[in-house]
């Protein structure tokens, strides 16, 4: 099993960014699929998620209306689509699956994303 984040990256201030998680051994589909980050000195907070069944969505208030969480299933992939970034949208950004029924719980390496003022 394994979470590969990918996407992160150096922006200026007002950039767009689409960071991936590529699942393997699992389906995506399957499990409540999450974008987490940590900012350094901070705790690791909830971005954006999305459920197995039905693909509802939620989001930190800091982000809604501009981050966006999606999944390909024919890709087994999940994105986060972020816009209009600020710097303290800067943190290491994680992908987290977790199947709905509990018990199961997997996070990928993390990718860095640095927006500058």
């Amino acid at each position: 099993v394994q979470l590969v984040e990918s996407g992160g990256g150096l922006v200026q201030s007002g950039g767009s960014l689409r960071l991936s998680c590529a699942a393997s051994g699992f389906t995506v589909s399957r499990y409540d699929m999450s974008w987490y980050r940590q900012a350094p000195g901070k705790e690791r907070e909830l971005v954006a998620a999305i459920t197995s069944a039905g693909g509802r969505t939620n989001y930190a208030d800091s982000v809604k209306g501009r981050f966006t969480i999606s999944r390909d299933n024919a890709k087994n992939t999940v994105y986060l689509q972020m816009n209009s970034l600020k710097p303290e949208d800067t943190a290491v950004y994680y992908c987290n699956a977790r199947w709905p029924y509990g018990l199961i719980d997997y996070w990928g390496q993390g990718t860095q994303v640095t927006v500058s003022s």
